[in-house]
Parts: C-alpha cells; sequence; structure tokens
C-alpha cells in the first residue's frame, strides 16, 4: 500500500493557473471529505518558482495514512501571453489551422475517430468564422451608409467601414471569451506546431516536468510517482515523462514506481494530423516502455474527449508484439455525481470534463482524490475499480487483503 505519493499535475491550457486551480482544488476537497470520512489536511499554496507551484496533502483512514506532495506545473504565465496577442496575430493563425484541418483531411480523421470531438472543434471555428464575418458586414454596412446614404467620398466611407468593422470585432470579444472562442482557437495552433515537432511555447514546461520527474524518482522519497496530464496535458504529460526517459533511462526502474495518468485527454485529435509525426513517437514510445505504467481514463460523456479509443493503433501507430501500453479504463460521469446534478450540467461540456480532476457526489469507482490521495496504487485502481471500492468500509477503512498489488 502507498504511503508517500508525489503527484505532478500537467494541466490543459486554462489561463486560471496555479492559483485558480488551487481554488478549484480546495472546493473540490472540502466536497470529497463529505463523503469519504477521513481524517484529513490540505496545505497552502506554495508558489516555488516560474516552473512549479505545489501544496501538500494528508489523508487518513482508521487504517491508513497517506502523505502527498501535488506538483502544479505552471504554464499560465506563456498561455496568458499567447492568449493576450493582438486579434491580428491570433486570427489569421487560429484560421490557417482551421483551414489546414479542413484542406488536410485532419478534420475527417478526427470525425472518424470520434464524432462528437470532430463536432467540438467545428462548433469552436465556426464561432470563430461567426465572428469575424459580423465584424465584416458591419462594417461593410457602415461603409455602404456612408457611401450612399451620407454621399462621402469613398476613402472616406472606406475608413469609416474598417473603423466600423475593428469597433465590432473588439466589441464582440468579451464574447467571444466568455464562450472560450479565443482560447480554444488559440490553443490548437499550438498545440499541432507542437504534435509536428517544431518549436513551441510548451518545450520549456515539458523540459522543467522531465527533470522533476528525474529528481524525484532519484531522491526515492516516496512510494509512487503520478504524473497527471489532463485534457491538453494529455499530450504534455506523455511528451515529459518521455524526455524523463531520455534523460534517465533508468527513471522507472528504480526508486518509486512510475505512473502516468492520463484524464481526458485531447491529444488524438493532434496526433492525427499528416505532420504530427513528432507526436505520434511520443506514444510509440510509451507504448512499449513497461517501466512506466500509461493509463488512459476515457468517459462517454465527454465530448471532449476520445472514448472507446485506442491512443496507439487509433492513431496510425504500430509497435508489434513488445506492446505493453496503456491500460485504458473506461468511466462512466453518471456513477460519479447524482442524478440531479449530472442532469443540470449536461450541456456544460467543460464542467463535464473537468469531472476528471473533480470530487464526486457519490462513492464511485473512480474518485480522482482518492486516487491521488488514498492507500491504493494508481494502477490498483485502474486494474479492479470495483474491487478497490468494495474493500473499502464506510468509515474509510480498507481491507488490505482484498486489494493485490499491482506489478511493477
Amino acid at each position: 500500500m502507498i504511503r508517500r505519493r508525489h503527484v505532478i499535475y500537467v494541466e490543459g491550457y486554462d489561463p486560471q493557473g496555479a492559483e485558480g486551480y488551487y481554488r478549484l482544488f480546495e472546493r473540490s476537497w472540502r466536497r470529497f471529505l463529505k463523503i469519504w470520512p477521513l481524517t484529513a489536511r490540505l496545505g497552502s499554496l506554495e508558489l516555488d518558482s516560474e516552473d512549479f507551484a505545489h501544496w501538500d496533502v494528508s489523508a487518513a483512514g482508521p487504517n491508513w495514512q497517506v502523505a502527498t506532495r501535488y506538483d502544479f506545473l505552471r504554464q499560465e504565465h506563456f498561455i496568458r501571453a499567447n492568449m493576450a496577442e493582438p486579434l491580428w496575430r491570433q486570427l489569421p493563425r487560429a484560421l490557417g489551422w482551421a483551414f489546414d484541418y479542413l484542406i488536410g483531411g485532419t478534420l475527417v480523421r478526427v470525425l472518424r475517430a470520434r464524432r462528437e470531438f470532430a463536432l467540438v472543434l467545428l462548433h469552436f471555428q465556426l464561432l470563430l468564422c461567426l465572428w469575424i464575418v459580423l465584424a465584416f458586414a458591419g462594417g461593410w454596412f457602415a461603409a455602404a451608409i456612408a457611401l450612399d446614404g451620407l454621399a462621402l467620398p469613398v476613402p472616406i466611407a472606406f475608413v469609416a467601414g474598417m473603423i466600423a468593422g475593428v469597433v465590432i470585432l473588439l466589441s464582440l470579444r468579451p464574447l467571444a471569451d466568455r464562450w472560450f472562442v479565443i482560447q480554444i482557437n488559440n490553443h490548437w495552433p499550438h498545440l499541432v506546431a507542437f504534435a509536428r515537432g517544431n518549436a513551441s511555447c510548451f518545450d520549456a514546461a515539458i523540459e522543467a516536468c522531465a527533470r522533476r520527474i528525474v529528481a524525484t524518482a532519484g531522491a526515492n522519497e516516496v512510494d509512487e510517482i503520478v504524473v497527471v496530464g489532463h485534457s491538453g496535458g494529455g499530450a504534455l504529460a506523455p511528451a515529459a515523462v518521455v524526455r524523463a526517459l531520455a534523460l534517465d533511462p533508468d527513471v522507472g526502474r528504480r526508486g518509486p514506481r512510475l505512473v502516468l495518468l492520463v484524464l481526458g485527454s485531447i491529444a488524438p485529435g493532434a496526433a492525427l494530423h499528416p505532420k504530427a509525426a513528432a507526436l505520434r513517437a511520443v506514444f510509440a514510445r510509451l507504448a512499449v516502455e513497461p517501466s512506466v505504467v500509461w493509463i488512459d481514463t476515457q468517459a462517454r460523456k465527454d465530448v471532449m474527449n476520445f472514448y472507446d479509443f485506442d491512443p496507439v493503433e487509433g492513431i496510425g501507430v504500430e509497435v508489434g508484439a513488445g506492446r505493453c501500453n496503456p491500460l485504458i479504463w473506461t468511466l462512466r460521469l453518471h456513477d460519479m455525481l447524482s442524478p440531479e446534478f449530472y442532469w443540470r450540467i449536461q450541456w456544460n461540456f467543460f464542467r463535464r470534463h473537468y469531472q476528471f480532476i473533480m470530487a464526486n457526489d457519490q462513492r464511485a469507482p473512480y474518485d480522482y482524490f482518492m486516487l491521488i490521495g488514498g492507500p491504493v496504487p494508481v494502477a490498483g485502481w485502474a486494474r479492479d475499480a470495483h474491487g478497490v471500492l468494495a474493500a473499502f468500509d464506510g468509515d474509510g477503512r480498507l481491507a488490505h487483503d482484498r486489494v493485490c498489488a499491482p506489478a511493477r
């Protein structure tokens, strides 16, 4: 059983950063303790450096106790900078990505792999186009009024139309932010560049994460290292583990068990691009690495992930008989949430997507906070989630003899 765990969390493309995630964690932690009556403590947020923040978590049942260090890989600095770029830089780049996915056939490949995910991408691409069309139409209408209605000279009418178009574009910016149009369309061009092996904004964060993995394994002070990649982190966390293996090929063979826990990954959406050879190479490397336990969690009711999908063969990677990863763990959001809350968020796709890292309303085979704070190895939960859940009594006591420790 686990007594000490080190979690390294790799977020998706989210500007809220360490402070925002800590507040989310704190709220969910209180909610978690309503269904698990444990002796628990959540430490304060510590901003360690430009690369990392952390907080400590301790939890104990009647016959077990676990201390967890929760490292947060900070990406908010460059994400906020990217999203703050002037629109004249962001919009052409986003339109280029949308055009490339359409003309190059990637959108069709994504559609075949996971129809719901493709529709989500198309939704945000169309919202982007609608935003631009509205600004253009407003500018054209203003120019027409200036030219025909006010009989102004053509140059003046043209300038009036340009000004009106820009004003409309900027006035709709808050709505675009609220509907995640900026965030999604800003993210994907950078993610595709990373997948193709081009220099990207993610490179420094991946290097920092890899070095933290190697250092933690080398210190040999914990029983388990869990690298968690949620959403867009489902592409970055695997890359960090592969980079750690390049820095130290024995990182998963000595010291603590190394687990890669991918939650609601969007990585296949980038890996299916014909030129995404670098990202496919990452998955090919991990697929045959026995020293890393790679777990890929998928949920059907989360339209922003790839459900019932093989993240290796599904992206066109063949590794032969040496394949040992990943373990695919399918989840049911309905098991985690009360019926009332489940239906309340049925159209809130982002809230469902975040359920992977939030507390449940009721005890369920998947519970993020028991995964990162409980005594059972993460691989044990993934391989026999129902059995592990049944091994806990109402007061949190664990029947140790009913839980088999997973093989290394």
